[in-house]
């Protein structure tokens, strides 16, 4: 190798320290331009009514503060007291797996209980879930200093994208070469249609698995409805996963009133799952976006090994982003343009001739 090169190699690799470094405020940057993208589409909107930029800037803030303190103001409250209620709830949930092991037991032949899974270790399994559930949800709502500061933060980086997002286009698209510009231009153009794309189905998926669960859990009677609700509301925005960790809770708490509950509660959420993702999400997101399932899901929990909970909820933007510029310039640019040399081809076809 040439010097050049092992200056190149030596570069990357320092530059992917330092980003590893600093993945946190990394992650925290990428989220505010996911916000500063979907509301970037609200401004632009308005712009078409002639509106200037700053005025449909601080209009479009102003809707979403409002929307945002109306939530909050109807709903923060009671989940807040449902929240610590779960905390409590929980352990007795749990405990009553290992009390309906214990019946089971009783009631079924020995030579055919053995036959069966052992409750114990999934009573022990479902306490790893729920507690893994309920903490990350406790600290990401609880710690209010890092919460704020976080928050704070965000909102700043947001303003400052929101504000003049050409300037921070430009400076990105120069860190190519001149002859690639006018196309990294355009795949970044794509990459804003995918987000949007995204952000409008994931949104609509909250929204329907939130208000579904709620209304759901009222109707068969289980405890604490609305945290319950608001929690697979939440975690609809990590796919598979999400759902898989959000049914623990009332499940478990269903446990308490009786087993066929419990059934119940997971025929609902599976149901609800079933809805969302053959009905809502194929019209609103998979139009513009195919994402593989085993793909997402193994990119998802490698996320959430190596960047937490943070890495969990924002590793399928960050796929949606990867898989447009995989496509557009490994595939389409450089795959599709590789053709055969013609000494090749010649060599190939000399042979035959004879």
């Amino acid at each position: 190798m040439t010097l050049g090169r092992w200056i190149g190699l030596l570069s990357l690799v320092i530059s992917l320290y330092v980003l590893w470094q600093i993945r946190a405020i990394a992650l925290l940057f990428f989220m505010a331009i996911i916000f500063a993208v979907g509301l970037n589409r609200v401004v632009r909107r308005f712009q078409k009514s002639k509106l200037k930029r700053i005025v449909a800037i601080g209009l479009t803030i102003a809707i979403f503060i409002v929307v945002l303190g109306l939530l909050l103001a109807l709903v923060a409250t009671r989940i807040t007291e449902q929240f610590d209620q779960l905390v409590e709830l929980i352990p007795g949930a749990i405990a009553q797996v290992a009390n309906l092991n214990y019946w089971l037991q009783e009631q079924i032949p020995g030579r055919m209980i053995k036959n069966l899974p052992n409750l114990n270790d999934l009573s022990l399994q479902l306490q790893q879930v729920a507690n893994w559930t309920i903490i990350h949800f406790y600290q990401a709502f609880s710690n209010s200093l890092s919460l704020l500061l976080n928050g704070l933060l965000l909102t700043v980086l947001t303003l400052m994208l929101l504000v003049n997002p050409k300037q921070y286009r430009n400076l990105l698209i120069q860190g190519f070469p001149a002859f690639y510009r006018n196309r990294a231009d355009r795949i970044l153009s794509k990459c804003e249609v995918g987000l949007i794309d995204y952000l409008g189905g994931i949104a609509l998926s909250m929204a329907f698995i939130g208000i579904t669960s709620t209304v759901g859990l009222l109707v068969l009677q289980v405890p604490l409805p609305f945290v319950n609700g608001f929690i697979a509301g939440i975690s609809a925005f990590v796919p598979y996963l999400g759902a898989l960790a959000s049914v623990v809770p009332p499940a478990l708490l269903a446990l308490l009133d009786s087993p066929w509950k419990a059934i119940e509660v997971l025929l609902l959420y599976f149901l609800i799952q079933q809805v969302e993702g053959n009905l809502i999400t194929p019209i609103i997101m998979k139009q513009r976006l195919s994402l593989l399932p085993a793909t997402t899901l193994a990119l998802l929990t490698a996320f959430g090994t190596f960047f937490g909970v943070l890495g969990l909820f924002l590793g399928l933007p960050i796929l949606v982003v990867a898989q447009i510029w995989l496509r557009e310039v490994w595939v389409k640019d450089v795959l599709d343009q590789w053709t055969v040399p013609q000494a090749i081809t010649s060599s190939q076809s000399a042979p035959h001739e004879r």
